[in-house]
């Protein structure tokens, strides 16, 4: 049994959708136990890092954060210091917190999330200090129990693991080879939570797109047979999922948000870069022309869908012809928005080795005129809903202002209006009444 102590923890997250969802399965296997959430670390004896190695300001802000519990830790004998999730999976990481940080508690991996109770146990009971790290494992654990951060949508795991090993990316290697889950208990949890209140899942894996959940008869069900299955669950309103990989986005997959009225109008579809040179350095296994034509038959399909991005500025080798290719790419597209990063050197991938890598000015100027042209562009997409009349899940205040709401359309376009909080959880109709570059702004329509 865990020595409860004050009985309280906190959880810092950082990084994707992934890693969101790993937090709620810890709160949820934690209170489970008995523990108490809290939304301040300071009335916490236990507070657990779940860390992201995507990219290097997130591993910055870890170290940071990690650095500030110091001296609570060491004049507490009741102040535990757990560490956890992507970046945990690399060694120069566990010989930097043993080097530099050796009064960390406890330090668990990707694959052994659900042994957390029991490693908890351990150190609080013992007061020892514990590093364990389970490699990549076939088995996927079922049945978590898990905190919701709402009520009425949810984050759903379908798969683990990449095959891809884009040349830049970390992930493969923090979290493994791809496996995925079978059909029944996707659908079997999501209505669970259909039945528990969800209106909206997101349906998570780092490329979705590759999907291939077997199921109990021995049949390999496909990503769109998946959304065609959960399309038909009774109750559940709105379907997202991310991230899609452009290699792998299929005629299957573009007819079923055709076919399928649950299915969101809008996709996350990453480029990273609109010069095919750079491309394949990257090992995308795409050329911008294909990219572009799965664009264009998207859109020759749902012609409302709205389409996301991210795209690397600065990725080695890249030259000014190159960056050109990706502004002409960005304008031939018209992003709905794009997330976008410098490229940062992640110890370990192939692209960390090659010798041709770009001055950071050089990335910085480059960044600064991709982020101009895609706020233009964002800007100019969201003036084009000014009146219109749009069906929100109101999801709570807005973060900005706590006397209004906030709420995404089917296209995730993010809408603040003034309403009751009565509403939260609901889909409303709200007219759009005004337009910015990242939001739009509107009222209930009564």
């Amino acid at each position: 049994m865990i020595e409860k102590l004050n009985n309280k923890f906190h959880i810092t997250t950082f990084g994707c959708q992934m890693n969101e969802h790993d937090s709620e399965i810890i709160a949820g296997m934690l209170k489970e136990k008995g523990f108490v959430r809290v939304d301040d670390v300071a009335q916490a004896n236990i507070e657990i890092l779940n860390t992201c190695s995507v990219r290097e300001n997130a591993d910055k802000r870890f170290f940071g954060t990690l650095g500030q519990l110091k001296n609570r830790h060491d004049n507490s004998n009741d102040f535990f210091v757990c560490v956890c999730g992507c970046m945990m999976q690399q060694q120069t990481v566990i010989d930097t917190l043993k080097a530099k940080y050796p009064w960390v508690d406890l330090v668990f991996g990707t694959h052994n999330i659900h042994n957390l109770p029991s490693l908890l146990d351990n150190v609080t009971r013992e007061k020892t200090k514990m590093v364990e790290i389970w490699p990549d494992t076939e088995t996927i654990v079922e049945g978590l129990p898990a905190e919701r951060l709402f009520k009425h949508k949810a984050l759903v795991n379908i798969m683990y693991g990449c095959n891809n090993f884009c040349t830049y990316c970390i992930v493969p290697y923090t979290r493994g080879r791809e496996k995925s889950r079978t059909p029944e208990n996707i659908v079997s949890e999501i209505k669970d939570l259909v039945a528990d209140g969800v209106k909206e899942v997101m349906l998570l894996g780092q490329n979705v797109n590759s999907y291939k959940g077997e199921s109990e008869r021995g049949e390999v069900t496909s990503f769109a047979q998946l959304i065609r299955m959960i399309n038909d669950i009774e109750g559940l309103e709105r379907i997202r999922f991310m991230t899609s990989h452009p290699k792998d986005l299929s005629t299957e997959l573009i007819e079923a948000f055709k076919d399928c009225h649950k299915l969101c109008k809008n996709i996350h579809l990453p480029v990273q870069s609109g010069s095919n040179v750079v491309l394949k350095r990257m090992n995308r296994h795409y050329t911008r022309e294909q990219y572009l034509d799965l664009i264009n038959k998207l859109r020759e399909a749902v012609p409302e869908i709205t389409i996301s991005t991210d795209i690397i500025v600065g990725f080695p080798g890249e030259t000014e012809e190159d960056f050109q290719d990706t502004l002409d790419l960005v304008n031939q597209v018209e992003y709905d928005s794009a997330f976008t990063f410098l490229y940062s050197i992640r110890t370990g991938t192939p692209a960390a080795k090659y010798e041709d890598q770009i001055p950071e000015e050089t990335k910085h100027e480059r960044f600064d005129r991709l982020v101009n042209a895609v706020n233009a562009i964002s800007e100019k997409k969201n003036g084009e809903y000014l009146g219109r009349i749009e069906k929100v899940l109101v999801e709570g205040s807005s973060k900005n202002n706590p006397f209004a709401l906030s709420g995404r359309t089917d296209g995730f376009k993010l809408v603040n209006f003034p309403g009751d909080p009565a509403l939260i959880g609901k889909i409303i109709d709200v007219e759009i009444t005004k337009t910015k570059t990242f939001s739009l702004e509107g009222k209930v329509v009564e």
